[in-house]
Order: C-alpha cells, then sequence, then structure tokens
C-alpha cells in the first residue's frame, strides 16, 4: 500500500497534459509510460538487494553514506526532505486544490495549503491512525482509477485516438521530446522506493521488501498504462494538452457538468492518499540524519504517539512555502530531475556494494549487471536532454545543493566523529 500510494497520485493525473504535444501517438505515449515502468522497476530490483544488505532504514541517505560517504548521504537526504518530499507534497497538494477548485469554488493555493495541514495532522497522532487514514484513502483512489479503466469503453462511441504502432512513432521514441516527456513520467513513478525508507521496520525484510518494492511498482505499471490509454480514449489530445486536471477533463467529457464536478471532488479526495503517504515517509529521512548529527538532533524528538513532530511539522512548513511560490510544472522538473541524480548514484553503488560485502545473504537483483545498467543509462539519458533543453532546472538543482553542503560541513564539525554506525 505504501509503494501504490506513494506513485499513484498527481503524476498520472496531470502527466499527459505535458505529452500529447511533442508525443502525438497514442502507441508513442504508451511506449513513454512502459519505459518509465522498466526503469521504475530496474531502480527496484537494484533497492531491494541494497536495502537487505544494509538492514537500516533511511532511503538513498543511509545508502549513500554507507556505500561512498557521508557527505553524499548527507546531500541526498538534504535533497530528499527539501525536494523530494516537501517538494512533492507540495505538487500533490496544488494538484489537489486544481481538483478540487472546481468542486469548491475556492482558491488552489488555499485548498492546497488546507490539504498539507490536514494530512499532517493526521500523522501527529501515530502511525496507527495514520495507516487507517492511508488504507482508507488508497483504497478509495484504487476504486476511483478501477471504475475510470472500464467507464470509458462503456460510454464512448468512437475514439479518434491509434494505439497501434504507425509510420514516424520510432523518430518520436528517439526524439528529444520523448526524453524531455520521460521526466514527468519519472516523476509519476517516484515512490517506487518507498519501502526503502522503513526497511529497518519490517518483519522478514529479505522476504517483504522486495516483494513490496517490486510488486508494488509493478501494479502501478500495469495501472499507468491502463489509466493513460483510457485518457487518450476518452478525450482529443487537443482537449487534454497543457491541462494540469487531467481527470476532471476526462470526467467533464464522459458524463456531463454535474457529474463532472462531483468526480472533481472525489479525484481531490482521493489524491489526499498520496499527500498522506509522503507525510509517512519524509520526516523519517529527516529522524534518520538527527540520530546521525548533533546539530540536526532536534528533529527526532517524538511526541506522545512516538511520532517525529518537528520532522513533520518542517516538512509541512517547507511544503506550504513551496505552495505559495512555485508554479506546478517548475516543481514536477526540478523533483524529477534532483532526485533521479540520487537515484542513479545509488544504483551505481550496487557495484560497489558487492566489493564491500561479496558474501552477503541479501535478495540478488535478476539479470545482474544489466538491470542497474538499465535505470542508469534511462536516467543519464533524460537527464542530458532536459538540461539541453531547460538547463536552467539543473542550475536550481545544484543550487539546492550548496545550503545543504554547508549544513553538512557545520554538522560534521559540531559532531566530534563522524556518525557512529554510518
Amino acid at each position: 500500500m505504501l509503494v501504490i500510494a506513494n506513485m499513484i497520485g498527481t503524476g498520472v493525473f496531470t502527466s499527459l497534459g505535458y505529452q500529447v504535444g511533442p508525443l502525438p501517438s497514442g502507441f508513442v505515449i504508451l511506449m513513454l509510460w512502459l519505459v518509465g515502468g522498466v526503469v521504475a522497476l530496474s531502480g527496484a530490483f537494484t533497492y531491494a538487494e541494497i536495502a537487505t544488505t544494509l538492514k537500516r532504514s533511511g532511503g538513498e541517505y543511509l545508502y549513500l553514506a554507507r556505500i561512498f560517504h557521508p557527505a553524499l548521504g548527507f546531500l541526498s537526504g538534504w535533497m530528499s526532505a527539501v525536494v523530494g518530499f516537501a517538494g512533492a507534497i507540495s505538487a500533490v497538494a496544488i494538484a489537489i486544490g486544481a481538483y478540487a477548485t472546481e468542486a469548491l469554488g475556492i482558491s488552489t493555493k488555499l485548498i492546497a495549503v488546507a490539504a498539507i495541514v490536514f494530512v499532517s495532522a493526521i500523522h501527529w497522532f501515530g502511525v496507527k491512525t495514520g495507516g487507517i487514514a492511508q488504507t482508507i484513502l488508497t483504497t478509495l483512489k484504487l476504486s476511483l482509477i478501477a471504475f475510470f479503466c472500464i467507464a470509458p469503453f462503456l460510454v464512448v462511441k468512437d475514439s479518434a485516438v491509434n494505439f497501434y504502432p504507425q509510420e514516424g512513432d520510432l523518430d518520436l521514441i528517439l526524439s528529444a521530446g520523448f526524453a524531455t516527456s520521460l521526466v514527468f513520467v519519472v516523476y509519476a513513478y517516484t515512490g517506487w522506493n518507498a519501502s526503502a525508507y522503513i526497511a529497518g521496520n519490517l518483519e522478514n525484510p529479505k522476504r517483504n521488501l522486495p516483494l513490496s518494492l517490486v510488486s508494488g511498482t509493478g501494479i502501478v505499471v500495469l495501472i499507468y498504462l491502463l489509466l493513460n490509454a483510457m485518457f487518450m480514449y476518452s478525450a482529443p489530445f487537443a482537449e487534454l494538452a497543457g491541462q494540469n486536471d487531467i481527470g476532471n477533463v476526462v470526467a467533464y467529457k464522459l458524463f456531463g457538468e454535474k457529474a463532472g464536478v462531483v468526480f472533481a471532488g472525489v479525484f481531490s479526495v482521493a489524491l489526499l492518499s498520496t499527500l498522506s503517504a509522503m507525510t509517512i515517509a519524509g520526516p523519517r529521512v529527516t529522524e534518520a540524519m538527527g540520530e546521525d548529527y548533533k546539530l540536526l538532533k532536534v528533529f527526532t524528538k517524538k511526541n506522545k504517539f512516538e511520532m517525529p513532530y518537528l520532522a513533520i511539522l518542517a516538512q509541512g512548513a517547507w511544503a506550504i512555502f513551496l505552495v505559495a511560490v512555485s508554479s506546478f510544472k517548475e516543481i514536477i522538473q526540478y523533483i524529477s530531475l534532483s532526485l533521479s541524480i540520487f537515484s542513479m548514484l545509488t544504483v551505481i553503488g550496487i557495484f560497489w556494494l558487492r566489493k564491500q560485502h561479496p558474501h552477503s545473504d541479501s535478495y540478488k537483483v535478476p539479470l545482474y549487471p544489466v538491470t542497474p545498467l538499465v535505470f542508469v543509462g534511462c536516467t543519464l539519458w533524460m537527464i542530458y536532454y532536459v538540461t539541453v533543453e531547460n538547463p536552467k532546472i539543473l542550475t536550481y538543482s545544484l543550487a539546492t545543493l550548496l545550503p545543504g553542503f554547508v549544513l553538512y560541513l557545520l554538522a560534521n564539525r559540531y559532531n566530534r566523529k563522524h556518525p557512529s554506525d554510518l
């Protein structure tokens, strides 16, 4: 549930609007989502081995620190907290606002802020309360998706989209537009590594962690292909182009204005599942950093419900700030590029880790070394084309690293020695 809820959210309900322009082909767009799925599965297989070898929660923060150097791990934790979770939470909240505005007639950003506050408050009251809310919201979201995967084929009599390969499709797949569109798909698949952040809390992690990562990702790949096929089947590309609230466009197209308003409200509630899942995982990174660095120890403080409440408050506050100052598209590109760099470095780390632990009894990556190389190659391809098209996105990502590195130097100086178990 955690993997599925982290992945299925704003990406699949917003990305298509930015893809139908450069890739005007149903077949090519489905190939785009399939490539994204293969990349995510390659990463999930690799992370499963890394996590079951190191046997501790913390995600990339822990992995990069253990495999390479504490400084790289710290920078990864910094980017996860500032960009990966708080940034993603702000993007999800803006999407919730875009959907709910249709139903409530209230400002998008006001709804976004309210959603962040509401979900943070739920998780303030502990894992049990948060888990119940997570299960309810995820079930609602999956039910909504199942309905939308079926309904259009019963309602739409004639569709202009063609899902078979056509002349010129190969050129589109090899184009810069395909690579830059992949950045939105990568964002949609963000969360395939969610279980790795709680690896230390799992029973029988050698079995359950790979099962969670791979099965969760595989289910999402199938759902994404069906959902995007449905979107393209239901509405012309011209009506989808540039739209953030794809679900609303399709609901209005299929069922009319009155029913569309109802679905707008349901979509916004369903997206709270993704917001909730990220609110669970994000503070764990900050908490893990606080356990290793005295300067950040304040983020390990827990309330009576055993929740790292200051980490939750800090994450929520930064997410609200991003909602106030950023646009949805800028946040998506910024998140995808920033996180892809550290995910790629983590996957590269498998080659070093196998040398450090040659006799480990951990889960083993299938088709090694092809699997991690597929992830690294596709990620580099995407980063190159995004940087060529819009260099400022890479500049923003690198600029975000600078204060993180300064904080690392201060935190490391404050510690009399390196973190005890890195």
